[in-house]
């Protein structure tokens, strides 16, 4: 029957959403189970016991007196840590001037009992009873227990209504307690660990690298070029293929030009005839204009045997042919000027790596790097900073520079136009600083375009 009652005291405690409203219900349910005249209930705030409620009492601010040596008696079970009686049990040593100065000015027997969690008191309920009837031990175990149940749900929705600073210095107040005190070896030790790991994150400096897509091109690249309008004939190679100089790479096909020349040597033969007869008449003015004609047809001739020349796309120097695959463009027309091939030295090549414009400026020539290739991922080539573009380029939806290197040394099994990513030593950070400076970076930009 009494544990009923104690659970529902309990129920009603919780039924309460704020402080005020349940440490009224606990003092009113308790002093009814406990069948006493006044129940109080305080907390510790470190100054000494505050009373937070009275049975049957709204408002007891005005009763000074009556607080008071509540309060006192509350302070004196919290420094025992234990609970206390008034009259005190046969052979008891407990200290109770407060008890017995309470019951002096009420007329009433007093008991005591700390409120405690984990250990800690923070708190204590007293009982008033009228008359010179003591509780009963079975009535004081009846009212521990209660107690026990009930303290931390009060102090659980009293520290939920305090500022959130006071909330704040208590657990770190808690947190210090913890530490500090005795016993909590793992707790202490997992702490000073996250405190070494958090002193080598932020004091610590590591090699810093900046990382980007990157790609390989020759060291000089030369385009070929249509050298007139015109129709492909031949196509000797494909992108990939080493060529030597002066390797006829394609052929434009020469009919017109061969029947131009053809024209143009007719009228030279017609007007070289014409000059000796112009001669014999003593046709001065005709002569020169027969020998002006010949000249002419004689130039004419002379640039389409340099345009046939140039109709045959030679390489200018022994290199890799990294564009142009005219193999399967035979027969199409060609404009004067359209880039039909290009070529690279073979075994020299420039890194141009794709730096994000976040990254450029912890950048510079000079600094040291390693290039990883997606054909070749088992193995790494050195490289060495050249220049850094002063122009940005947009592709994909992000802005980027170019960042030019020349590799250590030659290496044959390379090839223009391979990608892989590039890694440039920029310094020494620290790892909080090389993990969170871009959302620094990011919130920076975005709180100054907010007006911060």
């Amino acid at each position: 029957m009494e544990t009923d009652k104690a659970l529902l005291l309990l129920a009603s405690v919780l039924s309460q959403e704020r402080f005020s409203g349940a440490a009224n219900a606990f003092t009113s349910e308790l002093a009814a189970l406990m069948r006493v005249d006044e129940v109080a209930v305080g907390f510790d705030d470190n100054g000494g016991a505050t009373v937070a409620a009275i049975s049957r009492r709204a408002d007891f601010k005005g009763e000074s007196e009556l607080v008071q040596a509540l309060s006192a008696a509350m302070d004196e079970a919290l420094i025992q840590r234990n609970t206390v009686t008034f009259p005190p049990a046969d052979g008891s040593a407990q200290i109770t001037l407060a008890h017995a100065e309470l019951v002096r000015s009420q007329g009433v027997s007093a008991f005591t009992v700390p409120m405690a969690n984990e250990g800690r008191i923070f708190g204590a309920v007293t009982l008033l009873r009228i008359g010179s009837d003591a509780l009963t031990d079975e009535e004081i175990a009846l009212c521990e227990n209660v107690v026990c149940l009930a303290g931390p749900i009060l102090e659980l929705k009293r520290n939920a209504e305090k500022p959130w600073h006071q909330r704040m210095g208590q657990s770190l107040t808690k947190c210090i307690k913890t530490l500090f005190g005795p016993g909590q070896w793992r707790v202490k030790g997992l702490t000073a660990l996250s405190a070494v790991v958090l002193a080598s994150l932020t004091l610590v400096p590591v090699g810093y690298h900046v990382t980007s897509p990157a790609r390989l091109e020759g060291a000089v690249q030369a385009s070929l070029v249509a050298p007139v309008d015109g129709f492909l004939r031949h196509a000797n190679v494909r992108p990939g293929d080493r060529v030597t100089a002066n390797q006829v790479l394609a052929e434009l096909s020469q009919e017109d030009l061969l029947l131009e020349r053809r024209k143009w040597e007719s009228a030279h033969a017609q007007h070289e005839n014409a000059a000796p007869a112009a001669l014999a008449r003593a046709d001065r003015g005709q002569y020169i204009i027969d020998q002006a004609k010949a000249d002419e047809a004689r130039a004419e001739m002379d640039l389409i045997d340099a345009m046939l020349v140039r109709s045959r796309i030679v390489a200018p120097f022994e290199g890799v042919l990294i564009e142009g695959d005219l193999t399967q463009s035979l027969g199409a027309p060609v404009r004067r000027g359209d880039v039909l091939m290009v070529i690279a030295p073979a075994g020299e090549f420039r890194l141009i790596a794709e730096v994000d414009e976040r990254d450029i400026a912890a950048l510079g020539a000079g600094q040291l790097g390693e290039l990883t290739l997606g054909a070749l991922t088992d193995r790494t080539f050195d490289f060495v900073v050249e220049r850094v573009t002063p122009v940005a380029e947009a592709r994909d939806g992000r802005n980027y520079f170019e960042v030019v290197a020349l590799l250590d040394s030659d290496q044959p099994s390379l090839q223009p136009g391979l990608r892989g990513i590039a890694r440039i030593n920029a310094g020494e950070r620290t790892l909080a600083w090389i993990w969170t400076h871009g959302a620094i970076d990011w919130l920076s930009v975005k709180l100054w375009s907010w007006g911060f």
